[in-house]
């Protein structure tokens, strides 16, 4: 195995400049600059490859038996299914190509923070804005986003270089309340957090440990909790109780916004200076970091972009007040887990052979709170863990919308390219030497977060976060990529940030058809993966996007494989190989080496059996479900029929749900579409197992071995669908699934089942 170690020689890095280069070594000679950080190929690399030709060359074989069977077909029937069957295969072919492109060169890398005082002062660490967005407080809690908030306020960095930007798109009171009572809270926290060295600096996850107790520890318990109270309270009822210890400022703001700003679709922009750190200190005397509350003008009559245009005014406002040229962009629940997280990145940002082209730095998506088997498949392990490992020894893993460290440079232009803002104050490389309260700096800050200040500029299409997709995380990524920027996995043994699962299978399946619908805009757009892509980036890194960018698709032979066997399987129709034809090897082989390969690389990234059960278990109701939806709203959209807009995925615990999902039960409580689809084909692939056992055994006859494959399939598939089978017929909780679900599911099954039977005969 080559580990490569990577050495800097640093000098104090002013607005980001390329500072000299220096050598890799793979020796630790005793003048050698610290080590900041190493490479590691993937000992598995050799292997993939091998398993990539053996693979091709049986894909090659199934195509010919499927032009074979094609041009020899006697009857329309025939004819018609071997097409169905053609296309799916296609389909699944191009997904197992492009999904190639992680196992080509997958790396792993250390980085060691410990040496970073050695090769540069802390004095001259660059400063650091972090950026955290939320939308609706009775969806996202803003305790919880306080939480967040607090957790990298708190973090081991310098903390005059920490600035931290809150964009609250509802425009809520809650919120900014929530956020004026932790602005008093931190002045005690983060020197709790210095002197006792706690690594969990989320107050909430704190005080849910075996922490250390203590006089001290208490009265910081008691007020957080007190914080907490009043906070939740207020959510509530809409109002400040009187008993509350709540300063007059906080009560002459709140009382000016009206209770239901959320709600507001017309309102002007608000910026809130909560703590200031030329001013406000800690009850040590040391200084607070920067915390701004910014809530951006929205008008019915002008785009707001969502998300990327919530995460383009906050670079903009930051440019304005602190300009820092590290951004960290964070979601509303994913909070700090590792103080030291920005220590790490800064191993690869201040590291002068990669900073020419170095983008952002990314650490994984993880999360606490998971269930044992993680029934709904959250970690989303190939996502966050095992595919940016494969980007990394490429071009770098692509932007999932939290925990990613941003040089703003990057955000403006190619690295050989730089694009200037319209305004000189918004450049990368303007310096701020201005307090954050200073007229002018206000000024600006709020003409730059207006609704109409992006007309005509290129903000969100040249400059910034992207705009043009749902997922403005993998768009703006991809858009970075294609510029020349590159990125890096920091994937420690400590999470970096861990963040909360949905407890609930309607929202689970609403956030992926968001995702699907977002992908698909990439995917058939002027930028689509599979031309611009490829033709930017090269092969792999093109097939890389392109495997999530039609992700979508895959609804097509889910599809298929889930009902046309199964249905012909009713009427006595053999579709696949006899297990005395030869070619019966060859589909055992494609199944069993895509699911083994999958398995194994679930499992040596940590994984375990039973969470990779529930994850390819998912994969087939998701195909069923939301991809499928996702699909079809994406086509209507792009005929101009309207569809439904963003919608943010809640982060409200109900208790009873949360028993549920502990104990590994389903949650299908609430009537939905995506339900219904997926209960007529649970319906479907039961009877015909049935049907189909009895025909098997009864009947036999020439037919018998033609039928194997096809009652494995569907016995497989009906495994997969066991929890909706219990939330039909052996459940009575409020989490079963609803009668008028399973109605509308039987009548739709039958109506299949009646027009697959005329067709089939």
């Amino acid at each position: 195995m080559i580990t490569i170690h990577c050495r800097a020689n640093l000098q104090p890095l002013t607005n980001m400049e390329k500072p000299p280069l220096r050598d890799y070594t793979a020796t630790n000679a005793a003048s050698a600059p610290p080590l900041l950080n190493t490479l590691t190929p993937s000992r598995r690399t050799s292997s993939n490859r091998a398993f990539a030709a053996v693979y091709t060359c049986a894909i090659v074989a199934l195509f010919y038996r499927h032009t074979q069977t094609l041009l020899s077909s006697k009857t329309l029937v025939s004819f018609y299914v071997t097409l169905t069957l053609f296309v799916s295969d296609l389909i699944l072919a191009f997904n197992w190509a492009s999904g190639q492109a992680f196992r080509m060169r997958p790396v792993y890398r250390k980085e060691f923070p410990e040496n970073l005082e050695k090769v540069v002062k802390t004095s001259d660490l660059p400063g650091l804005d972090v950026f955290i967005c939320t939308a609706d407080p009775y969806k996202e809690p803003p305790i919880s986003v306080v939480n967040t908030a607090l957790s990298v306020m708190a973090y081991d960095y310098p903390t005059e270089k920490i600035s931290v930007y809150v964009s609250d798109d509802g425009g809520s009171a809650f919120t900014l309340f929530a956020f004026m009572e932790a602005a008093r809270f931190a002045a005690h926290w983060l020197p709790f957090c210095r002197k006792n060295d706690i690594a969990k600096r989320n107050p909430d996850e704190y005080f849910a440990t075996d922490y250390k107790m203590s006089s001290e520890t208490e009265d910081i318990k008691i007020m957080y909790e007190s914080m907490k109270m009043r906070v939740e309270h207020v959510v509530e009822t809409g109002k400040i109780s009187e008993e509350y210890n709540t300063s007059d400022e906080v009560r002459q703001v709140f009382s000016q916004w009206s209770i239901d700003g959320f709600t507001r679709q017309n309102h002007p922009t608000v910026i809130q200076v909560l703590l200031d750190q030329n001013k406000d200190k800690d009850i040590t005397g040391n200084c607070l970091p920067n915390l701004v509350y910014v809530s951006r003008q929205k008008s019915k009559t002008s785009p707001h972009h969502f998300k990327a245009g919530a995460l383009n005014v906050l670079v903009r406002v930051s440019a304005a007040m602190t300009n820092a040229p590290v951004i960290l962009t964070l979601d509303c629940d994913m909070y700090s887990n590792d103080p030291t997280t920005p220590l790490r990145a800064l191993c690869y940002i201040l590291d002068p052979e990669m900073q020419s082209n170095l983008g952002y730095v990314q650490f994984p998506q993880e999360y606490h709170g998971l269930n044992k088997s993680d029934i709904y498949a959250c970690e989303h392990k190939r996502l966050f863990k095992v595919h940016p490992v494969g980007y990394d020894g490429l071009c770098g893993p692509n932007y999932v919308g939290t925990g990613c460290f941003f040089r703003r440079r990057a955000l403006c232009g190619g690295p050989s390219t730089l694009i200037l803002p319209e305004i000189d104050g918004l450049c990368p490389d303007s310096v701020v030497n201005k307090p954050l309260t200073a007229p002018s700096v206000l000024e600006l800050a709020h003409h730059v977060a207006g609704c109409n200040y992006e007309n005509q500029t290129k903000w969100g299409s040249k400059i910034g976060f992207r705009y043009g997709s749902l997922v403005e995380d993998y768009y703006t990524g991809y858009r970075m990529k294609c510029e020349g920027w590159r990125s890096i996995f920091c994937y420690p043994e400590t999470a970096a940030f861990l963040g909360d699962v949905p407890f609930n299978l309607l929202d689970v399946l609403s956030q992926n058809k968001r995702w699907a619908i977002g992908l698909l805009e990439v995917a058939f757009s002027r930028y689509s993966t599979i031309t611009f892509g490829v033709k930017s980036m090269g092969l792999f890194m093109g097939l890389g996007y392109s495997y999530y960018a039609f992700w979508a698709i895959l609804t097509i032979p889910i599809t298929t494989y889930c009902l046309l066997p199964q249905l012909a399987l009713l009427n006595e129709l053999s579709i696949f190989p006899k297990v005395s034809d030869p070619w019966f090897l060859l589909y055992m082989f494609l199944f069993l080496g895509a699911y083994g390969q999958d398995l194994l690389e679930f499992v040596v990234d940590g994984g375990t059996i039973q969470r990779w059960w529930s994850d390819q278990r998912m994969w087939i109701m998701r195909g069923l479900s939301c991809h499928a939806f996702g699909l079809t709203e994406f086509v209507v959209k792009s005929i101009g029929i309207p569809a439904e807009g963003f919608n943010v995925t809640s982060k409200i615990i109900n208790d009873e749900e949360s028993k549920r999902y502990e104990q590994g039960v389903f949650e299908f409580g609430v009537p939905s579409p995506l339900f219904v689809t997926l209960t007529m084909a649970a319906i479907i692939n039961l009877l015909s197992l049935i049907i189909g056992l009895v025909h098997f055994i009864v009947d036999g006859g020439s037919n018998k071995e033609g039928l194997v494959m096809q009652l494995v399939l569907t016995g497989l598939i009906v495994m997969n669908c066991l929890p909706v089978y219990q939330a039909i017929a052996l459940r009575s909780d409020k989490g079963k699934m609803p009668t008028k679900t399973t109605v509308t599911a039987t009548l739709l099954a039958s109506a299949v089942y009646v027009v697959a039977s005329l067709f089939l005969k």
